[in-house]
């Protein structure tokens, strides 16, 4: 059994999609980010930087518990327990992994404070805004461009890295980071592609009447983006 501890944000679906993709048997502890559960004690000795998702496999390696924390050594974790979606070829898989860490250290956080600025930050700053929309388009053009050659962004094949970085492109999240998907056809079909999977449409739906956040109060932005952020 996989404890996922979730709350229905872009790196929150990745481990709910690869859950569903995988077929592992998995119950969601909810970690509401809006109210503050990601302080309690409790959750920080799963996940050290307060950041879902996390997860506690009961039956890990030698039969014991084993906690993983950052969505993408969730992610790599599961793969390997399972022989999913990381394929077992040397090339094959470091592809799977270069993409993987492209999400990670690219997507992830420049969508991200894309997001903050254009639709969460109090204070209008467009120096911030454009730079950030800026390398936000920039790194759709490099999506663009490899999705022009291989049908997925690791090759031919599905993996995980495609799990981990569709969440960042939905309709949503294009709407909030100010994109206009018809610039990018290629990266177009393939999001289409991945939201029509079945485990991918399950994933999205787990806790979805929780994702809006609207117009968070102060005591929500706080939880969220303030100072209790660095308590």
């Amino acid at each position: 059994m996989i404890k996922h501890y979730y709350w229905p944000t872009p790196n929150g679906h990745k481990t709910a999609i690869m859950l569903e993709e995988v077929e592992l048997e998995y119950e969601v502890c909810t970690i509401n980010i809006l109210e503050g559960d990601q302080f309690d004690p409790a959750f920080i000795a799963i996940s050290p930087n307060n950041r879902i998702p996390a997860i506690v496999d009961t039956d890990g390696p030698q039969g014991e518990p084993y906690t993983v924390f950052e969505s993408g050594a969730i992610l790599m974790y599961l793969a390997e327990k399972t022989g999913k979606l990381w394929p077992q070829d040397t090339v094959a898989r470091y592809d799977v992994i270069q993409w993987l860490m492209f999400q990670m250290g690219n997507v992830g956080p420049m969508f991200g404070q894309n997001g903050y600025f254009q639709g969460y930050c109090p204070e209008d700053v467009p120096l911030a805004k454009e730079r950030y929309h800026n390398v936000c388009k920039q790194l759709y053009g490099v999506m663009d461009r490899r999705l022009g050659e291989s049908e997925y962004l690791a090759g031919s094949n599905y993996s995980m890295a495609d799990v981990a970085t569709f969440p960042w492109t939905m309709p949503k999240q294009q709407e909030m980071h100010r994109i206009d998907i018809t610039q990018y056809p290629n990266v177009k079909r393939w999001s289409e592609t991945v939201a029509m999977r079945p485990a991918v449409q399950r994933g999205i739906a787990v806790m979805a009447e929780d994702m809006k956040v609207g117009n968070p109060t102060e005591e929500t932005y706080n939880n969220m983006f303030g100072a209790k952020q660095f308590k």
